[in-house]
């Protein structure tokens, strides 16, 4: 690595404690924050991804399906959810999400991610189903399937405890859930641009208990919209601490705001430099997440290659038909096929590695060839 040039003098003592591998601060990431000091920030974090995983990024071949953007919250951040009658709205049959879940075998997934609306009408049971389907047609795929605001819905419509609604998750199907819908944790924020979703608190909370019972998540932080620095600060110190408790995050995702087609539409576009100083402070900050990634959809593929030299050692996957960021005016392809995600990697000095939802490596060369469709157990639910 060049070495290390500080033209900002308030990052000194952070640069010092991260060069000896201690634990940085809230005012420590205050001072990140507002550094203009880009280059010094991303040597930093460039620092510690390569002290954990050298020159190594990961990358999956998953499958994003989103079963319906009929939603009841109507955030203000959000240019995906519909009403129900809302020119847009739809809500797929069980078995159109199984036929998309056995094209996706067919492109040799490991993944399937699951995220959608918050639907008025379909029962719990629904998703139950879906999820049986997909083990019983595809069960050699890892689900990572509903964020911590959708399993904070099924409790209520299901009238269960948030531990009996992830131990069905979880029996149904689930292997691991998506870290969304965090957006930021503070109150003052989530009343302006999530005021019907749970609280930050609550997504906490249920985290904790998916923690707990053996299910890994993700994590996320949207920025780039009515935010502070020292709201984005904290947002991360309590992901860091509840990681302390309990090691059960596997990546953190840091999410820019896309304000096209939202009730926030007036609002900036994040700029690639705000891009890339958030990857790095992520990077900083959360000494106790493995994996941090720089998510091409939304970044755009340009960016995420530059993130990778900014504490990122993971561009995610090939996705597939992603709906939620596309809606709200991203303007990247839907899917990037395997040999670009790598070429991506190398052209940025990386060495790509496949892997699975929780990292390990995966050895195409060892792996039986894709299995066609299982014979049908039909469980469609008719809604």
């Amino acid at each position: 690595m060049a070495e290390l040039i500080i033209d900002d003098a308030r990052l000194k003592p952070v640069a010092e404690k991260v060069l000896a591998g201690e634990r940085l601060g809230f005012d420590d990431g205050i001072a990140l924050y507002r550094s203009p000091d880009l280059l010094a920030i991303g040597w930093l974090a460039n620092h510690v991804r390569e002290k954990r995983h050298g020159n190594i990024c990961y990358f999956n071949i998953n499958r994003h399906i989103n079963p319906t953007n009929v939603c009841v919250a109507h955030c203000r951040l959000c240019a995906f959810g519909r009403s129900p009658d809302a020119p847009g709205a739809y809500t797929f049959a069980l078995e159109e999400i199984f036929a998309r879940a056995e094209q996706g075998i067919r492109e040799g997934a490991t993944e399937f991610h699951l995220v959608g609306g918050l639907h008025p009408d379909l029962p719990f049971q629904y998703f139950l189903d879906l999820l049986r389907g997909l083990k019983q047609r595809c069960p050699g795929v890892h689900l990572k399937a509903f964020t911590m605001v959708e399993v904070g819905y099924f409790a209520r419509i299901a009238k269960l405890s948030i531990r009996d609604t992830l131990l069905a998750l979880k029996e149904a199907g689930v292997d691991s859930l998506p870290g969304g819908g965090a957006e930021i944790f503070n109150p003052r924020v989530r009343k302006v641009i999530c005021d019907h979703k749970v609280s930050g608190q609550q997504w906490l909370n249920i985290a904790r208990t998916a923690h707990q019972i053996g299910l890994r998540s993700n994590a996320t932080m949207l920025y780039g919209h009515i935010e502070t620095e020292e709201e984005r600060v904290e947002h991360l110190l309590l992901l860091r601490e509840l990681q302390d408790e309990t090691r059960g995050f596997v990546a953190f995702i840091p999410l820019a705001f896309h304000p096209e087609n939202t009730a926030l539409s007036h609002l900036p576009k994040t700029t690639g430099f705000a891009d890339l100083k958030n990857i790095a402070i992520s990077r900083l900050l959360l000494d106790n997440f493995d994996h941090i990634k720089a998510y091409w959809v939304m970044l755009t593929p340009k960016i995420a290659q530059i993130a990778l030299r900014f504490g990122a050692d993971d561009m995610d996957g090939t996705v597939v038909e992603e709906k939620i960021y596309h809606d709200a005016g991203a303007t990247t392809a839907q899917f990037t096929p395997r040999a670009e995600l790598e070429r991506l990697i190398r052209e940025a000095g990386r060495v790509p590695v496949e892997r699975d939802t929780l990292y390990g490596p995966i050895d195409r060369s060892k792996m039986p060839p894709p299995a066609g469709p299982r014979p049908d157990v039909s469980l469609t639910l008719n809604v």
